[in-house]
C-alpha cells in the first residue's frame, strides 16, 4: 500500500526519541495502517552511537504493515548518508530522518532509493 501521511503523534514521538538519545542516533521500524504511518517498533539488539545506529535485519518483527524506518541525525543534516542509502532498501519503502534540534520542521522522508517524498502530517 502506498503511504501518504504520518500521524502527528508519531512524528512527535520520533522527535522525543531523538532528544532522549542525543548525541547518539536512534533507529526504529515504521508501520502503517490504511496508508498512514502510525506506529513504530524498536528492534531488540539495536546498536547506537554518535555516528550510526543499526540492528540485525533478522530481528525485525514479521509484519505486512512495515513501511520503512526512522532514525536521527544528531548533526542536523536531513539528507541521507551513503550508509543510509545502503540500509533503506533492507527495511521498507519510506524512511524518515529527524535532525537536531528536533523541531517541527527538522525532518524529511525518503523513498528506499533516496529520493525525497512528501508526507502529509495528519491527526
Amino acid at each position: 500500500m502506498a503511504v501518504c501521511g504520518i500521524s502527528r503523534d508519531l512524528l512527535s514521538m520520533l522527535f522525543e526519541l531523538a532528544r532522549e538519545h542525543h548525541p547518539d542516533e536512534f533507529v526504529a521500524v515504521l508501520r502503517e495502517r490504511n496508508g498512514i504511518i502510525r506506529d513504530l517498533d524498536l528492534v531488540p539488539g539495536t546498536i547506537v552511537g554518535e555516528d550510526s545506529a543499526s540492528f540485525f535485519v533478522d530481528m525485525l518483527p514479521l509484519d505486512i504493515h512495515q513501511a520503512g524506518s526512522a532514525h536521527s541525525h544528531p548533526n542536523g543534516v536531513l539528507s541521507p548518508s551513503s550508509a543510509d542509502l545502503g540500509f533503506f532498501p533492507t527495511v521498507g519503502r519510506y524512511h524518515i530522518i529527524v535532525g537536531y534540534p528536533y523541531g517541527p520542521r527538522d525532518w524529511r522522508c525518503y523513498r528506499a532509493d533516496g529520493s525525497p517524498v512528501e508526507l502529509e502530517v495528519v491527526e
